[in-house]
């Protein structure tokens, strides 16, 4: 039953209605696997034929069972026991023999030590030639029935009920059944599909795609899963996703009968797998622009970051368009209401080589300013503070760009409510357009490169505010000292970093003596530039009182200690009695600063220190060096005094004062950046300028991280024929006496335009010392830019400048000295005080002045 004939023709497909000719089943039919049993009754109701089948299944050799009643093989008596007609027998058997009728029942048979057998028997009268009556039984393994039968409904609830789409392909790839759930799915009822190819149901390129796989299934055995196809369903415009497992059908044997296979409906899985990407991607794009956007405060560089990130992860072209007058410094965004104020274009990317992101004949290029038309879409956004989708029709993008650029969104760039600029994003046709979700993007990546573009903007000009500030409490250009040749150089950091508090400065002191200062205020900003403001102007007051370096330095600290607090250094001191509060703390100024005060007729130099770099001497033939100068505490610590040593000082010495700027940075320690300042300084002997340009270009003066400030001075004192000095008794004939040595001295000098001011306003000081001083008196006449004239006296009460009444007949002096002089003062000196007074050198232009008229104008 198993076997084929030898004469069956193989190249017929098995299991197809193809072929009329005779055919044996292929093994592993459905009656191998139900185990079908056969045997015939004959007239006298015993059985007649058995079958090699039923001696199979009940277990009972031909021998035993031909002749025997029936009910003696299924139902055998004990032995010694009699056996009494059955009841249930009686339909199988007929009363008293067969009565021709049929009959189906369940029969228990033996099985040996085994649990008895259930068999299913359906019993088919018969007759023979001569009209005798027997019967044919048909025996069936009941068990093996139930479960073919329990198999089958399982098969046709799961294949009927399932909410997947089932399908049969036999073995010429043409659909044997279908599930309603599959016919659902495609689209067309189930009995359409039965007998139908791929090709009847599925776009040409999908059809051959599961062609391919069912016939890879077919031949290897091995299941194909997730076979995504995509296609029309009747009665949708839209596009169908399906995914499709296949796997190979056998018989009882192993036969391969077919595929089968599973077909899910993806279309929402994907469509929500696609919006989940977006998603992720969005956010993936949104956290680079945060970590990429907005890394250095430059307007420019800014709109470069933001194209970064959106080119081409989230566009293909994009322009970043910024107000004229933001980029110009103006003291607010000069965005106009109607958009059409002057934009500059400064930054541009492209995904697609040769395409401009405007379509105009002339396209804008980086850099250069435009305006857009005012009925225009970008217009329109700088107008509204609105983004607008501008699709390719529009006429201002060109024929050229419309023919490639598919939408474009016009995104308004808004920080602290006013529009900055314009951020363009375009993609070109064959890109995905723009969705809700991708506008939404746009926004929130220009809304971060606009906040960072205003703060660059507010840090452009607080550092621009800071550096006027710093420049204009520098001394302009080189300034001129008695006795001394003065080169400097400033050096601010670099536009990123913000302005530091380095200053110096050169201030005339009485006696043709100067004061050389330079500071370096902790810390950057404006805050640090103000600071520095408040101390220099400070060491100028103290400078024109004529203290010491050590007092001036003194003084400073406490100014420095109280700067940032309200009410000064007297608040700071209240509240650290009443418990200062950290925040107060910080508020503390530190500055660094050294002082020092050259006096170039004694040809010394008083040097007082607060924590900065000691000065460098340098003279001729001798290697640099530095200066032996207590260090001191910063300026603003406080409690601390300073020190002050004096120095001489060798004509044509140079001596150089700088900031720590100039000698440290990242690249290199302080010990190696002095080092090498100090080799820098090898030839003191060329001119001035010349070696500061050596010095900055020796060391490496472009990091930009601190400002530099670099002040020299090359000493050279008066000579001794510009210097009259004498010492007078304290007697009534000094004065005369000292009128005839300031005659002799200027006529000696050749100043005999100013002999007559200067007899009247040293007889007025010695007049005084004599009168209101004490000790001898000593005069003092210096010669160098100006004339200067200095009585010294041992009192120690300053004089004081006073109107007098008509009816005084004194009090007139120093009234007179004011008049005729360009300058005088008094200051404190170890053993007393010295009154001075300053002329102008005659210069031809300017009239000396006139010593009557002066006189009479006291009156």
């Amino acid at each position: 039953m198993s076997e084929k004939p030898a004469g069956t023709a193989s190249g017929t497909p098995e299991g197809t209605q193809a072929t009329a000719m005779w055919q044996n089943s292929p093994p592993g039919s459905l009656y191998d696997y139900i185990r079908v049993a056969s045997f015939s009754l004959g007239a006298d109701g015993r059985i007649q034929q058995w079958s090699e089948r039923a001696a199979e299944l009940f277990g009972i050799a031909a021998r035993h069972a031909v002749g025997k009643d029936p009910l003696e093989i299924f139902a055998p008596a004990a032995p010694g026991a009699k056996r009494g007609p059955d009841p249930a027998a009686a339909p199988f058997l007929g009363e008293g023999g067969l009565d021709g009728r049929e009959w189906t029942g369940i029969v228990p048979y033996p099985r040996g030590e085994r649990s008895p057998g259930l068999a299913e028997i359906y019993v088919m009268p018969t007759q023979d030639e001569d009209g005798g009556r027997g019967a044919l039984c048909v025996a069936v393994d009941a068990r093996a029935l139930r479960g073919i039968e329990t198999d089958i409904a399982a098969s046709e609830a799961v294949f009927g009920q399932s909410p997947l789409g089932f399908f049969f392909f036999g073995t010429d790839l043409t659909l044997l059944r279908v599930n309603e759930s599959f016919a659902q799915t495609f689209g067309r009822p189930a009995a359409w599909h039965r007998g139908r190819t791929p090709h009847d149901f599925l776009p040409r390129g999908e059809a051959e795609r599961l062609t391919a796989a069912l016939r890879q299934v077919l031949d290897t055995g091995r299941p194909v899963s997730d076979v995504q196809l995509v296609g029309p369903v009747p009665g949708q415009s839209e596009r169908r996703r399906w995914s499709v497992s296949l796997y190979r059908l056998h018989s009882g044997s192993g036969r391969p009968i077919g595929v089968a296979a599973l077909a899910t409906d993806v279309t929402g899985r994907r469509r929500a797998e696609r919006e989940a990407a977006g998603v992720r991607r969005n956010l993936a794009l949104l956290n680079e622009a945060g970590a990429r956007i907005g890394n250095s405060l430059d307007l420019e560089t800014t709109a470069r970051e933001l194209l970064d990130v959106a080119v081409p992860q989230f566009c293909d072209l994009a322009s970043v368009d910024l107000y004229q007058g933001l980029l110009a410094g103006d003291e607010a965004p000069p965005g106009l209401a109607d958009g059409s104020g002057e934009l500059r274009r400064v930054a541009y990317a492209s995904a697609v080589s040769g395409v401009p992101v405007d379509g105009a004949d002339k396209p804008v290029q980086v850099g250069e300013v435009h305006r857009y038309a005012f009925h225009s879409p970008y217009a329109g956004a700088l107008r509204t503070a609105q983004v607008q989708v501008v699709p390719s029709r529009e006429r201002e993008d060109g024929p050229e760009l419309g023919a490639v650029v598919q939408s474009t969104l016009a995104v308004p760039m808004v920080a602290r409510d006013t529009v900055v600029g314009l951020a363009r994003f375009s993609r070109t046709k064959g890109s995905e357009p723009f969705g809700e979700r991708d506008t939404a993007l746009a926004v929130e990546l220009a809304a971060r490169a606009a906040v960072c573009i205003d703060n660059a903007w507010l840090y452009r000009r607080e550092h621009e505010r800071a550096l006027i500030l710093q420049r204009s409490l520098l001394p302009p250009g080189d300034p001129d000292a008695a006795g001394l040749e003065i080169a400097c150089r400033y050096l601010p950091a670099n536009a990123a970093t913000e302005v530091g508090g380095d200053w110096f400065d050169v201030i005339e002191l009485p006696g043709h003596r100067t004061a050389l200062v330079v500071g370096d205020v902790m810390g950057r900003g404006l805050r640090a530039a103000v600071a520095m403001g408040e101390l220099r102007t400070a060491v100028r007051t103290l400078a024109m009182l004529d203290l010491e370096p050590a007092e001036v330095l003194s003084a400073l600290d406490e100014i420095a200690h109280g700067l940032g607090r309200p009410g000064g250094k007297q608040s700071a001191s209240r509240g650290v009695r009443g418990g200062v509060r950290a925040a107060d703390l910080s508020e503390v100024y530190l500055a660094t600063c050294v002082y020092a005060v050259y006096d170039p007729v004694t040809r010394r130099c008083t040097v007082a220190n607060a924590g900065h770099l000691p000065p460098v001497l340098v003279e001729a033939g001798e290697p640099a060096l530095l200066l032996d100068v207590p260090p001191g505490m910063p300026l603003g610590v406080g409690g601390e005094p300073f020190e002050q040593v004096e120095i001489d000082l060798p004509d044509r010495a140079l001596l150089v004062l700088y900031t720590d700027g100039l000698v440290e940075s990242r690249d290199h320690p302080l010990d190696e950046g002095l080092e090498a300042f100090r080799d820098a300084l090898t030839d003191p002997s060329r001119p001035l300028e010349d070696v500061c340009d050596h010095v900055l270009g020796a060391l490496d003066t472009h990091h930009g991280e601190d400002d530099i400030a670099l002040l020299m001075a090359r000493l050279r004192g008066l000579p001794a024929d510009c210097v009259g000095d004498w010492t007078l008794p304290p007697d009534a004939r000094s004065v005369a006496r000292a009128r005839e040595l300031a005659r002799e001295q200027l006529l000696s000098w050749g100043l005999e335009s100013l002999v007559d001011t200067t007899e009247l306003l040293v007889s007025e000081l010695a007049t005084n010392a004599l009168r209101y001083g004490e000790g001898e008196i000593r005069l003092r006449l210096l010669l160098d830019r100006t004339l200067v004239c200095e009585v010294w006296d041992g009192g120690l009460v300053q004089p004081r400048r006073r109107r007098a009444r008509d009816t005084d007949e004194g009090g007139r002096g120093l009234q007179l000295v004011g008049l005729l002089s360009s300058a005088w003062g008094s200051r404190r000196t170890p053993h007393g005080k010295t009154v001075w007074f300053e002329l102008a050198l005659p210069d031809g232009d300017t009239p000396t002045p006139d010593a009557v008229e002066a006189l009479m104008s006291l009156y």
